[in-house]
């Protein structure tokens, strides 16, 4: 389990002890004394963990953990000398996941950052699985916007290829004749030809394409009309 903590403390005895203890639990410790070295670490390495003083010589650990939510959400453990109620609640609304008052235990400071970065990957390893469990469909239909989405991009579409396209997606596998689609996507389909629905299935594959060049998911029913065809 263990891997990188960024140790930001500006007093060394605190220091040497904090990284002593994370040491023999296996991790991996970073040892700056400023927000500006901090900051630099942050940009620079991939970190699992900051321990964070709130008093240090350069800037407020508060806002410091305010410049760190901007680039990454990496958990923050603060410590400060302060027992005030006010300062813990700022520290955990600013988006610190603990806080530790001194003087503390080092024993329970790992502990802290073991229990800390259990719940940090168990919610990355939920995500994960979120996204695999939910893909992306093959169209998705926003009424709302008269947009279409095909694999997730945006189809530009005319008017009459939008519709054309619902009519489609609402049945997928049902063969509709050029009638039958005139009726339903034209605005007055008695004065539209035949070859109007050809000329837009052609203009619509071609759109599709773009995004799927190896895909046709509309298809030609000879003599009879057109189809989407269903997914296997």
């Amino acid at each position: 389990m263990a891997g990188k903590v960024l140790l930001v403390e500006d007093e060394p005895s605190i220091a040497d002890n904090i990284t002593y203890i994370l040491s023999t639990e296996g991790f991996e410790c970073v040892w700056v004394s400023t927000g500006h070295d901090a900051m630099e670490e942050v940009q620079l390495g991939e970190i699992d963990l900051i321990v964070l003083d709130v008093g240090l010589p350069d800037c407020s650990g508060f806002e410091l953990c305010k410049k760190i939510r901007r680039l990454k959400e990496t958990p923050i453990i603060f410590l400060t000398a302060r027992a005030d109620e006010i300062d813990r609640v700022v520290g955990l609304e600013i988006g610190g996941d603990d806080y530790m008052v001194k003087p503390f235990s080092p024993r329970e400071l790992a502990a802290r950052v073991k229990a800390v970065l259990r719940r940090a990957r168990k919610v990355e390893t939920k995500n994960e699985v979120s996204a695999e469990a939910e893909p992306v469909p093959v169209f998705a239909v926003d009424e709302g916007r008269c947009l279409v989405r095909y694999y997730g991009k945006d189809l530009a579409l005319s008017r009459y290829e939008y519709r054309l396209l619902c009519v489609f997606i609402r049945k997928p596998g049902w063969v509709y004749s050029r009638e039958k689609l005139m009726e339903m996507a034209w605005d007055e389909p008695d004065s539209s030809m035949d070859r109007t629905v050809d000329a837009h299935i052609k203009s619509l594959r071609a759109k599709l394409r773009v995004v799927e060049p190896d895909q046709d998911p509309i298809k030609t029913h000879r003599g009879m009309g057109y189809s989407l065809k269903e997914r296997k």
